[in-house]
């Protein structure tokens, strides 16, 4: 069994681009993996233990992530992967969740928006500007080097400024800000929510959203005024959303990965006003993290002394 630490999954480096094909070849084993909906305690307020697990029989590999929230633990936010041998059940790895949540994360809202975006004249509008928005800036400016991409910041403390210092090297990108959300949604045509908590909704004013918006709630809370009038919703998986308070009320809802295998239509209007709620499924860390396992050559090993015979008590 091998321990995996962040940073020898980050010194693998590991490419936004190779990132968003992964996304995309675990999208295409979806409806060949065993993936339940995740469970989540809330130990205390808004703090929580989730378990995401998930067995893509194809790689002959089960596996389950851990995440956490605790409030007042740096960072607030953190995660673990166990994974096996399908067949076996031997324990494979133990692996740091962190770099690939946020990376398999920023893809999969970047293959959302290159799915589901209108045609052109795109401008793009973020909130919340984490982890979780970086990494999604970063697969979109390394995926369309050649794009020159109009991104709004809604202003937050001082992360506005470090988010554009960030990608200052990058030729492809202009950035604004706004100080109202309600403007910066005026003003794009995609956007997309990395805010890790929201209470209430995040514009409450439904014209604010023109036609052909594209809304990728990468948190998914804020937005449950959209669900009422937008044209279409998709989300990554439907056990994760059937929950929603609103999702017997959906005009039209489909799996993005139904969309991506060509089995159903995505957008077929430039006016469509469409949602993909990137919940994050285990499908895509436990695929993340088989791929890393089977590159990494000098992960610790830990030698695990099982029973190979039936005992008693």
């Amino acid at each position: 069994m091998k321990l995996i630490s962040q940073k020898e999954i980050i010194d693998l480096n590991i490419q936004p681009n190779e990132c968003l094909s992964w996304v995309r070849e675990s999208f295409l084993l979806k409806d060949r993996s065993i993936l339940p909906p995740k469970t989540s305690l809330h130990t205390h307020d808004i703090d929580f233990f989730t378990s995401m697990p998930c067995a893509i029989p194809e790689l002959n590999v089960f596996g389950v992530k851990v995440v956490h929230r605790l409030n007042g633990a740096v960072p607030s936010l953190g995660s673990d992967i166990m994974l096996y041998d399908i067949t076996d059940g031997e324990l494979l790895a133990i692996m740091d969740g962190n770099w690939i949540t946020t990376m398999r994360t920023g893809a999969v809202a970047v293959l959302a928006t290159q799915t589901f975006r209108k045609s052109n004249n795109i401008n793009y509008g973020v909130i919340g500007l984490g982890n979780t928005a970086r990494a999604t800036i970063l697969c979109l400016l390394e995926a369309e080097p050649d794009t020159l991409h109009r991104i709004a910041l809604l202003k937050y403390k001082d992360q506005d400024q470090l988010f554009i210092d960030r990608f200052s090297k990058y030729k492809n990108v202009e950035f604004s800000v706004y100080e109202n959300v309600k403007d910066l949604i005026r003003n794009t045509d995609v956007m997309y929510s990395c805010l890790t908590e929201s209470q209430n909704l995040v514009c409450d004013d439904d014209t604010a959203f023109r036609e052909g918006f594209l809304l990728v709630p990468i948190h998914t809370r804020g937005f449950q005024n959209c669900d009422l009038f937008f044209d279409k919703v998709f989300a990554d998986d439907t056990g994760h959303v059937k929950g929603f308070k609103y999702f017997d009320r959906f005009k039209h809802f489909a799996e993005i990965q139904d969309v991506i295998s060509g089995k159903k239509p995505g957008r077929e209007s430039d006016k469509e006003r469409i949602i993909s709620y990137n919940v994050g499924i285990g499908l895509h860390d436990i695929f993340f993290a088989n791929k890393i396992y089977n590159a990494v050559k000098d992960g610790q090993d830990v030698e695990i002394s099982k029973i190979k015979d039936k005992f008693w008590i």
